[in-house]
């Protein structure tokens, strides 16, 4: 506008605390994900199953539907081992949801370079990257242990004090666990998504990191003779890490390896991840920078 107007007049309105300013990208990031129908009936879908482990332990509590479903006795037995179960059917979900939404979400930006004009502003790669995990882990919180706690909050109500007094610790395992579940996908996705711009090749590569690996891991173990290749396996990991958060004997998978049998301690498994979750944020690190190198 011309400056002989005198019309212009500098934004009064409220500031955004610089603690929350991350928040703005998650906020629009969301609004833009469930603009798409099929994922909006998709999130939807994966909340089936916890509504079926809620009516599950209601029906066990409650004579008047085993009555009127013929049953007699407790048709559950809800204890660690049963949380867990709930948390791997549930990962299973949020991997495929996060395969889904992960990588457009940095692609996008990076294709179109729009980097600069974020970090034009006073918006640092931190608060960017916090932004864009926060879209994924409020996602995936929805189906895993905020649901898992409201189940574990049912089932506590209605078994009683002694049933809350011997497995209080679980609450404790479904957020920790999933957590870490929400940080290996979500970083891992958006580092993929950053390195490869196009979306369908990062959501392919993401899944090879999970299968493919996996494969070469056994390849690995069948030629040296050993159990270290498992640490390739990412499943497997994690899987480790929730019968050690979840207290459950381990359903150990034998090699035979000179007449004993390997396995991988969890503290391996433990390290393998968190260094995983570490890489992932070097990468981004690397790739996330507000310039253009001119050829």
């Amino acid at each position: 506008m011309a400056v002989y107007k005198r019309i212009y007049r500098p934004y009064s309105g409220r500031f955004t605390n610089e603690n929350f300013r991350f928040l703005a990208v998650t906020r629009y990031g969301l609004k833009t994900l469930f603009d798409s129908r099929p994922l909006l009936a998709f999130f939807v879908a994966c909340n089936i199953p916890s509504l079926l482990f809620v009516l599950a332990i209601y029906v066990s509590h409650s004579a008047a539907a085993q009555a009127l479903l013929n049953m007699k006795g407790a048709i559950l037995n809800v204890d660690n081992f049963f949380f867990m179960r709930y948390l791997l059917f549930q990962a299973t979900l949020s991997f495929l949801i996060g395969s889904w939404v992960g990588p457009g979400l940095v692609s996008v930006d990076l294709s179109n370079d729009a980097l600069p004009l974020y970090f034009a502003r006073p918006f640092s790669r931190t608060e960017y990257v916090l932004g864009k995990f926060s879209v994924i882990a409020v996602i995936l919180s929805a189906i895993t242990w905020v649901p898992g706690l409201i189940i574990f909050g049912l089932q506590a109500n209605l078994a009683g004090w002694a049933w809350f007094t011997k497995y209080y610790w679980v609450a404790g395992s479904i957020f920790i666990g999933s957590w870490l579940w929400i940080a290996l996908i979500a970083l891992l996705s958006l580092a993929l998504s950053a390195w490869v711009k196009w979306k369908i090749a990062s959501t392919t590569l993401m899944l090879g990191v999970f299968f493919a690996l996996a494969g070469f891991g056994e390849a690995v173990n069948e030629v040296l003779r050993t159990s270290w290749g498992k640490l390739f396996n990412l499943g497997y990991l994690i899987s480790v890490v929730w019968l050690d958060l979840f207290r459950v004997e381990q359903f150990r998978q034998r090699i035979n390896v000179r007449g004993s049998f390997v396995e991988l301690p969890a503290w391996a498994a433990w390290i393998a991840l968190l260094g995983l979750t570490a890489f992932c944020l070097l990468m981004l690190n690397r790739k996330l920078k507000a310039r253009e190198v001119v050829r």
